[in-house]
């Protein structure tokens, strides 16, 4: 045996890191069929990605194509899929890279892209698939997966932000009260004077948050945007795609990109597999979800997303009408109308309107406090 040096030690630590041999690589897959800029673009992804991230090993998933890389041989795209849970649930493979798979209700995917204001990588939650049909209780779930996402890719203490779209005020009494009751995440402020948890149009272009909450739909239009808004849109270039399918007790790592994805976007997407898969997302998409159920998450979901029709049913009469100047913002769209009503049934006038950051509810300055009491106390407001 011979006795090495320390420095002889460090030098061959070094060698090995540059030549990407030190430790062990995360292996992934890349299915490459089925995309709109054919199989070499796929190929051309794999080579990127092995000259940028040396400690992946990437297994090709399509037609024998290259000698360059380990190719499983499948016939058609759907083969493939089936081929990749195959590898997957074998251990063969850590995590794969493919296009337009089906997740289960439950499960959706955590996109991460570049913001154009000052290129900072922000978390889209989420890009595809459905966290629940309910599609406030969806966007909840998103942040809590859209979380764990970013935990798994280096950010300890990741920032939630909540998108200004419909439900975004319920989502965000929902997360500040799991929040009190003990689930531990950060809200940021909006950028804009007004601050606040919900995220203005100007945040997503600064990536204000680390996490940005919104549903799947809305996700999935940010990401193509994000990705080709420099190439005309048939070619996506930036960010690293629509990101690893997570869920409660979803158990494989796939991540997703589109068939209009261009080479240096796959191979980013390549890069967050491996990252997700190193750092064992799935262990903590699952400790998320138990921190979120100790905090009580589904008492919390009961209460806030059973139907008010019972409240709402009866005939409740409007109150005389006064001059209304006191604005109160705060209230999601889809209960402005049921926000009002819960006033005059106080016997308070109120109307309903829309500010420039949403949705708002006038009322008499003398009635303002009272107002918002009762708001707050019927759960329409934080």
């Amino acid at each position: 045996m011979v006795n090495k040096t320390i420095g002889e030690v460090f030098n061959e630590i070094a060698d090995n890191i540059k030549k990407g041999d030190f430790g062990k690589k995360t292996k992934i897959g890349l299915t490459i069929l089925g995309s709109e800029h054919g199989v070499e673009e796929m190929v051309r992804a794999a080579e990127i990605a092995r000259a940028n991230y040396p400690n992946i090993e990437i297994i090709l998933i399509g037609d024998k194509v290259t000698e360059e890389f380990p190719v499983v041989e499948v016939k058609d795209a759907e083969e493939g899929h089936k081929k990749m849970v195959e590898l997957l649930e074998s251990k063969a493979i850590d995590g794969c890279v493919t296009q337009h798979f089906e997740f289960p209700i439950g499960t959706s995917t955590m996109g991460k892209v570049v913001t154009p204001a000052k290129g900072k990588q922000m978390i889209i939650a989420s890009t595809t698939g459905t966290s629940a049909i309910n599609k406030v209780e969806a966007m909840v779930l998103n942040a809590i997966g859209g979380v764990a996402v970013a935990k798994a890719n280096g950010i300890s203490n990741p920032k939630v932000g909540i998108l200004n779209i419909e439900g975004a005020r319920k989502v965000e009494i929902i997360l500040k009260e799991l929040k009190d009751n003990g689930y531990s995440f950060e809200f940021c402020n909006s950028q804009r004077a007004d601050g606040g948890a919900v995220m203005r149009g100007n945040d997503l272009l600064m990536g204000t948050p680390d996490v940005m909450v919104c549903d799947s739909l809305t996700g999935n239009l940010l990401i193509k945007v994000f990705s080709a808004f420099n190439t005309g849109g048939d070619y996506e270039t930036l960010g690293a795609g629509y990101g690893p399918g997570v869920g409660e007790g979803y158990d494989k790592v796939i991540n997703i990109i589109s068939r209009a994805s261009g080479a240096p976007l796959i191979a980013e997407a390549i890069k967050f597999c491996a990252e997700s898969a190193k750092n064992n997302l799935m262990e903590k998409v699952k400790q998320e979800f138990l921190s979120a159920k100790a905090a009580k998450l589904n008492d919390i979901l009961e209460k806030h997303l059973k139907s008010k029709a019972d409240d709402t049913a009866e005939d409740v009469k409007m109150p005389p009408k006064k001059v209304v100047t006191y604005s109160i913002a705060g209230i999601d769209i889809l209960e402005l109308e049921n926000a009002c009503k819960a006033l005059w049934k106080e016997n308070i006038y109120s109307e309903s309107g829309m500010g420039c950051t949403g949705p708002i509810i006038l009322v008499a300055e003398e009635d303002g406090a009272s107002a918002e009491n009762i708001l707050v106390k019927s759960g329409y407001k934080s």
